[in-house]
């Protein structure tokens, strides 16, 4: 039996948890013969919630669960562990503005930030999912200075996966066949999915699919795809959400297919023209649990508005809660 590997996830009572973390029990992650050490968080009037989806965990008799450690305490939930998922956030409510939701979800993320540096394995993969993911990425990075700024990425794999079956669906094939579609900047409505590389059964995707429908139907879709979901189903994505979450770290761990890429949310080495350190999304190919930006695509002038755009919304986001770093 391999030795256990400790996985932290934080708001783990949470509907999105809730999701992951049978799939995570299950093998879904690191294979079928790879037990685990479940590190939970949550704050503490969650804790009764969080202890009766313990009692579901331990109910399905998964046998790679090794041990379930629930805590408040981010430096317990932390310790020496090689995955964070950090999933937990106060969610936005109806009237709250966007740096309302920055300056309290900053707290959050900067004391976890401090506790993984404290306390987290040196090569651990950091994954924040709770929004604002990119911002909230950029705190935790910036509390943990004993660690590589290459430990952290935000998730933008759900965009991802939302702009590969959205393409694959108006072309009417299985998602197998399309590649490199990616999707830059930030995790929000300002995002911008990118079609200008993109493949489908090896055509250039922008010959199959008129432009009208890439600006005026794709885009908007993939930036507001969140907002229906919520407005069909009365909650946030969770399931979808869970599934990227497991895709992400997986591809961070295995690595990309040849010759395609993936979409992550990573500190900016300036590529693009895109300010260094700020957390944003590129395509990325990654080889040895280790993320590289996809260097020199050639970018028209619409898709580097785009990026600029998204550019400027995370300067503003970064200069909301900067007085708390």
């Amino acid at each position: 039996m391999k030795t256990p590997v400790d996985i932290a996830v934080t708001g783990a009572a949470g509907q999105i948890s809730y999701s992951l973390l049978f799939r995570l029990a299950a093998g879904d992650l690191l294979g079928p013969d790879q037990p685990i050490v479940l590190r939970l968080l949550e704050i503490p009037s969650a804790m009764e919630a969080l202890k009766a989806i313990v009692m579901e965990l331990n109910d399905c008799a998964f046998h790679l669960l090794h041990k379930i450690i629930i805590t408040d305490n981010p430096k317990v939930a932390f310790d020496n562990v090689d995955y964070a998922f950090l999933v937990g956030a106060r969610p936005r409510t109806h009237g709250m503005l966007r740096s309302d939701l920055l300056s309290q979800n900053a707290e959050i993320f900067i004391v976890q930030g401090q506790a993984l540096n404290e306390v987290a394995s040196r090569d651990v993969k950091v994954l924040v999912t709770g929004n604002p993911a990119n911002t909230n990425a950029y705190l935790a990075l910036n509390k943990a200075p004993d660690l590589a700024p290459e430990c952290f990425a935000a998730m933008t794999m759900l965009d991802h996966t939302r702009a590969i079956s959205q393409l694959a669906e108006k072309c009417g094939v299985p998602s197998r066949d399309v590649k490199n579609v990616m999707v830059w900047g930030n995790h929000s409505c300002m995002q911008y999915p990118d079609l200008h590389h993109a493949r489908v059964k090896g055509q250039a995707a922008l010959s199959l699919v008129d432009d009208q429908w890439f600006v005026n139907e794709y885009i908007p879709t993939i930036q507001h795809r969140g907002t229906e979901v919520i407005k069909a189903r009365g909650q946030s994505s969770a399931a979808s959400a869970a599934n990227a979450i497991i895709r992400h770290m997986t591809t961070w761990i295995q690595g990309t297919e040849e010759g395609d890429w993936v979409s992550m949310a990573v500190p900016s080495d300036g590529s693009y023209g895109i300010e260094p350190g700020l957390i944003y999304s590129f395509p990325v190919t990654v080889s040895n649990g280790q993320y590289h930006i996809v260097k020199g695509l050639d970018l028209n002038a619409f898709s580097l508005e785009r990026l600029k755009q998204n550019e400027v919304e995370l300067i503003e986001e970064r200069q909301a809660v900067r007085h708390l770093l």
